[in-house]
């Protein structure tokens, strides 16, 4: 199914121990890139979630935040460096007899000094938090890809509505080519009579000059070339896996032919056909950047 590249998908999984919700916010990106935003202690689970957010996206910046509330009271410990906490005391002692002074040191007046005492908790068992941060992750990335399969629809649809429009573009400008022909023969059949001031014309030369300009202005190669690439696209934009780029390369094709039609024929109404195509395929264009 088409998938667009932006979408947004949250997941939750909350047990008596703990609360992890996880956040998705997806926008356009050239290749596949994915953000993480989460606690410093749990930063040895991020390849495991990147590896999991990477097998559902294969185009676009993927920004992911995951929260985690204990639902219970952490267990503390109080750590105390014995070694520091002695470091001061022998400190204090000889600051006292440099001073002369007879003033005693109390261990709670050792214990307020930097890093005597610090207050530990317990570490986190990162293979039980796992499954739980996985459940989440797998939560949000369902939600975020039924956005895009939502989103990527819409612009299925669009673009299709716009396929039949270059068709009938295309069909515009295939059925006044001759048309274009036969007014240049008549054109031209006008102004060697008005030189000549006579009927007597050299239809030899005549005829070479009409094969000349139908051979310069002649787009049959340039409009088969492009309802080729017409087919393609739609036979593309029915396929299930990621498509940006290769509709990107059609309508790049696209334009190259509408190009050459345009420089080769001379016509008004021609001119105005080209015009309206490429307008169509700078939209079509613009709505496959949203495409994975």
């Amino acid at each position: 199914m088409l998938k667009s590249m932006t979408g947004f998908g949250r997941g939750e999984y909350k047990d008596s121990e703990y609360h992890v919700t996880v956040e998705m916010r997806a926008v356009n990106h050239r290749y596949a890139e994915v953000v993480f935003r989460m606690p410093r202690n749990f930063y040895a689970l991020e390849e495991r979630a990147r590896r999991l957010a990477l097998e559902a996206i294969s185009r676009g910046r993927l920004d992911v935040t995951i929260t985690v509330e204990e639902q219970h009271e952490k267990q503390r410990t109080v750590k105390v460096d014995k070694q520091l906490a002695i470091a001061y005391y022998n400190a204090l002692r000889d600051l006292g007899d440099l001073l002369q002074s007879a003033e005693g040191i109390s261990v709670p007046f050792i214990a307020k000094f930097p890093e005597v005492m610090k207050i530990e908790e317990a570490e986190e068992n990162l293979e039980l938090l796992w499954p739980k941060i996985e459940h989440a992750l797998q939560k949000a990335i369902q939600s975020l890809m039924g956005m895009r399969e939502r989103e990527g629809s819409s612009i299925k649809v669009d673009m299709l509505h716009r396929l039949a429009l270059l068709v009938g573009y295309i069909n515009e400008i295939e059925e006044r080519a001759p048309v274009v022909l036969k007014e240049y023969r008549e054109k031209l059949l006008g102004r060697i009579r008005e030189a000549l001031l006579s009927s007597e014309i050299d239809e030899n030369r005549l005829m070479m000059e009409i094969a000349l300009f139908a051979d310069r202005t002649n787009i049959t190669e340039e409009l088969v070339r492009f309802r080729s690439h017409l087919e393609q696209f739609e036979d593309t934009l029915h396929k299930t896996d990621a498509i940006g780029r290769k509709l990107d390369f059609i309508v790049q094709e696209m334009n190259r032919e509408v190009n050459t039609i345009g420089s080769k024929v001379n016509d008004f109404m021609i001119a105005n056909k080209v015009v309206e195509i490429k307008s169509e395929l700078e939209k079509i264009r613009e709505q496959i950047q949203n495409l994975e």
